[in-house]
């Protein structure tokens, strides 16, 4: 009895340390301190941000200043009548710190693309430097030849009127659905926070979103972080092609 005990210590002691580490792992991967593909992001890439209402009142100086971001993707709109509180102001003062600045719609599968894109237009100004207007396309239809229809239609109306080709932002489940062999020509911008975008089958990425748990000053909540998939001339061609 008292070597089964003996045995039965020891072997704690030794499962203590591993539980320990696993526990520390993992509460560094929750508070965004540690993140798998942060180890994918080189330090000179072209990174960028995109925020929402979610992070409330934001310090564009303090973020312009940290020197690392290019970009922001600001979201402007959902469905056909929900306009973000905060747009306006983030759309003002990113320019105003000289961040590269482009606005996003989340699609709703239960409305017509018309009516989505108009509430769109109808919040987020046609400004030179802009980047192309983006499709935040998350959700799933009942009927996919009539999603499919639908998206085209709104993709259709913000080209006519930005004169650019907009992003499609999705996930691997709504891009093997939709995206894949149906928008060959459109930029895409995948969500993929656990694991590389080289990992799957999306290989025509333009932005990836990496980290959805970024730390970033001037910002109090978590944001997502983003990178291009080029270096900084092959940004600023980017760029340029969306405003010619």
């Amino acid at each position: 009895m008292l070597k089964a005990q003996r045995r039965l210590q020891k072997s704690v002691w030794l499962v203590l340390p591993v539980l320990f580490c696993l526990l520390s792992a993992s509460t560094l991967l929750y508070t965004g301190i540690v993140w798998p593909n942060n180890f994918f992001v080189a330090h000179d890439s072209v990174q960028g941000l995109d925020v929402s209402n979610h992070q409330h009142h934001i310090d564009w100086k303090s973020v312009a200043q940290t020197g690392k971001y290019t970009f922001v993707f600001i979201k402007a709109t959902e469905g056909s009548g929900y306009k973000d509180a905060y747009f306006q102001e983030n759309w003002r003062d990113t320019k105003e710190q000289g961040l590269i600045r482009g606005a996003y719609h989340f699609y709703t599968a239960s409305l017509s693309g018309e009516e989505q894109a108009n509430n769109y237009i109808s919040v987020v100004p046609k400004e030179a430097g802009m980047l192309p207007p983006v499709l935040d396309l998350e959700v799933s239809g009942k009927d996919r030849t009539g999603m499919l229809r639908e998206i085209h239609v709104f993709l259709d109306h913000l080209e006519h009127y930005y004169g650019m080709k907009p992003i499609i932002y999705t996930d691997a489940d709504e891009y093997a659905e939709y995206v894949r062999g149906n928008f060959a020509d459109y930029p895409v911008w995948i969500r993929n926070v656990l694991t590389p975008p080289q990992q799957s089958d999306v290989t025509n990425w333009t932005f990836w979103q990496y980290n959805d748990r970024g730390h970033v000053p001037g910002i109090t909540e978590w944001v997502d972080l983003n990178v291009f998939s080029g270096n900084q001339e092959t940004f600023n061609q980017f760029v340029q092609r969306s405003v010619s």
